[in-house]
């Protein structure tokens, strides 16, 4: 406890000096720290991160960057759909919700004093403010459980934010797993950890996995192992080596068997299991639950029919091809948040379950594509793909370049993440991505390696 006492003695000193060297550091520091709080906190961080930009606004060192451009051309094309919406209220409501494409990165273009230092310490800081909230939770999780006695307590999100569950529902188990994973791939990746960077990096994986989201663990997991085999100071040696080791151990893992057979069978088979959360929470018993297979075959369905997140995601999947064979969007998309009237008139043709009588859940009709690549094609079309896919390649291309495993890691984990959530269609989701990746594709790349 005492070393984890000086280390943060430590930290708090730093941040004072960092702040007197760099009149961005703490503004963007507290608008990144505040995400898992209200949008209101966090919208007036991002008030005073934009403050401070335009007060140190400096023309002569003002240059643009390319990289910065991306979330600027997403947001210009989110706007425009407006024009052409099948839904313009909801399209103009959702704008703002979006709004951190447009100022995040103006505010980055406007600072040009972030060295890549300055950088790896807003990194470093973040985690520890993860650290703070992690603590905050699980003490939080404890005491519930000791009023209530209900272990449900320590894991996931409830059912509503006055409910069982280790976060609440609206700040959403997923986005703070990944949101965690960040800070603890930061003390995970260092090649000398003092006893505080091992209790934290512990600390942060446990509560990763008690969080549950089987997604997020599973590339978590499969990062750690990158990280053995090709970033850590061994695997520098070794590498051609682990590079042989790694090969064979994927290939050994898909051509075993049994873990063929595993897969048809879960393909096919009716279960509650499901690499993703379920996108409709209280499933009464007796239900019959939907494999992929029916999910994706089906002529129709019953409102008894329940679907796991899988299988879900592969039927919305299966409608947003049905739709854009009916409706000629391929180059517009039916606008920004606008394609939800198409997915209720799916929902209502395949008789899926509407939602319960006391409001508590609105069914399946309500829900996004859960998907963030078929949601950027669904409403802003081929472009607004196009854009999405420029942005992680210039992302996972970066990382790579850099030698940074924080900032691969945040590239893996937003490449996956975006297979099963919409993630940028939701204000914290859209926050967090804008600020990590200008944070990492602008000026001089964070590099944690050794200097060649």
């Amino acid at each position: 406890m005492g070393n984890i006492y000086n280390s943060s003695k430590n930290v708090i000193q730093n941040l004072i000096k960092e702040n007197k060297s760099n009149s961005s550091f703490f503004p963007l520091l507290l608008f990144l720290s505040t995400i898992p709080l209200s949008f209101a906190i966090n919208n007036i961080a991002l008030g005073i991160f934009l403050l401070v930009a335009f007060i140190t606004f400096n023309k002569e060192t003002f240059k643009l960057k390319k990289e910065l451009l991306f979330p600027i051309l997403l947001y210009f094309l989110m706007a425009i759909s407006y024009f052409w919406s099948i839904d313009s209220i909801e399209t103009l409501g959702a704008l703002s919700k979006e709004l951190s494409l447009l100022l995040v990165p103006l505010g980055f273009l406007i600072f040009q004093t972030n060295t890549s230092e300055q950088k790896k310490k807003i990194i470093e800081y973040y985690s520890y403010v993860i650290v703070v909230f992690v603590s905050y939770y699980l003490v939080r999780a404890l005491i519930r459980y000791i009023i209530f006695g209900d272990a449900r307590m320590f894991f996931y999100h409830g059912e509503n934010d006055k409910d069982y569950g280790l976060v609440p529902k609206l700040l959403n188990a997923i986005h703070m797993s990944v949101f965690v994973a960040i800070a603890f791939f930061n003390f995970f990746s260092k090649e000398i950890k003092s006893k505080a960077d091992t209790f934290f990096t512990i600390l942060l994986l446990g509560f990763i996995l008690l969080l549950s989201s089987k997604n997020i663990i599973i590339v978590v997991l499969l990062l750690c192992l990158i990280h053995l085999f090709f970033f850590s100071k061994t695997a520098q040696k070794l590498r051609l080596r682990n590079l042989i080791v790694f090969g064979l151990l994927i290939a050994i893992l898909f051509s075993i068997g049994r873990i063929k057979d595993r897969f048809k069978v879960e393909f096919q088979t009716n279960t509650n299991k499901s690499l993703s959360a379920n996108v409709v929470e209280g499933i009464p018993q007796g239900v019959h639950y939907v494999s992929i297979n029916e999910a994706w075959t089906n002529p129709t369905f019953t409102p008894n029919d329940y679907f796991n997140g899988t299988a879900f995601r592969v039927y919305q999947a299966r409608i947003f091809i049905e739709l854009f064979k009916e409706n000629r969007v391929f180059f517009t998309g039916f606008g920004l948040n606008a394609s939800y009237p198409k997915i209720k008139e799916k929902a209502i043709k395949y008789n899926l379950y509407m939602g319960a009588e006391n409001d508590l859940d609105s069914g399946y009709q309500s829900k996004n594509f859960h998907n963030q690549y078929i949601q950027n094609f669904a409403d802003l079309g081929v472009f607004g793909f196009i854009v999405l896919l420029m942005m992680l390649f210039i992302n996972i291309k970066n990382a790579i370049k850099s030698k940074d495993f924080v900032h691969f890691a945040f590239a893996v984990l937003m490449i996956s993440l975006f297979l099963t959530e919409s993630f940028l269609w939701r204000q914290r989701g859209v926050v967090f991505f804008t600020i990590m990746y200008c944070l990492f594709n602008s000026g001089i790349v964070i590099n944690n390696s050794k200097a060649q």
